[in-house]
């Protein structure tokens, strides 16, 4: 009886798909940490508070003294129909997170306080403002 030296085996090897697999896992951990969770590049202020709210609306005031709410620009004397806008109705005590670059003045921060004030006395609800900071090195 003659046999043959070679013989036919039918294996999978994996090994290309694993590497496939990793090179992927590897371009999504990547791209995934380009893409950035504040629309608006802001320099907070430092405080060692460590207070957390529920964000029913986000007002940001960049270094060029610009308002958006909820990442739609407005002006000063649109603040407060956009801020009531955000708000869900039925919901009387909202908090509302002010991401504000800590070069600018306290007279913006006022004017987001004095929207919230007025929202607040038009409809008789204790809607909060709450000041985002980065936590002290």
């Amino acid at each position: 009886m003659i046999e043959t030296r070679n013989k036919l085996t039918i294996e999978n090897n994996n090994s290309t798909m694993s590497d496939l697999v990793f090179l992927l896992l590897v371009f999504f951990m990547m791209t995934s940490t380009l893409i950035s969770p504040n629309a608006v590049k802001l320099l907070l202020p430092e405080s060692g508070s460590k207070t957390m709210a529920k964000q029913n609306v986000t007002v940001y005031i960049d270094e060029n003294y610009n308002f958006q709410v909820n990442n739609t620009p407005t002006d000063i004397d649109g603040l407060q129909p956009l801020i009531s806008a955000g708000i869900e109705q039925g919901v009387s005590d909202a908090c509302v997170v002010l991401r504000s670059d800590k070069s600018v003045p306290v007279q913006y921060v006022v004017n987001v306080i004095d929207a919230v004030n007025a929202i607040n006395e038009q409809s008789g609800t204790k809607h909060k403002v709450i000041l985002a900071t980065s936590p002290k090195k």
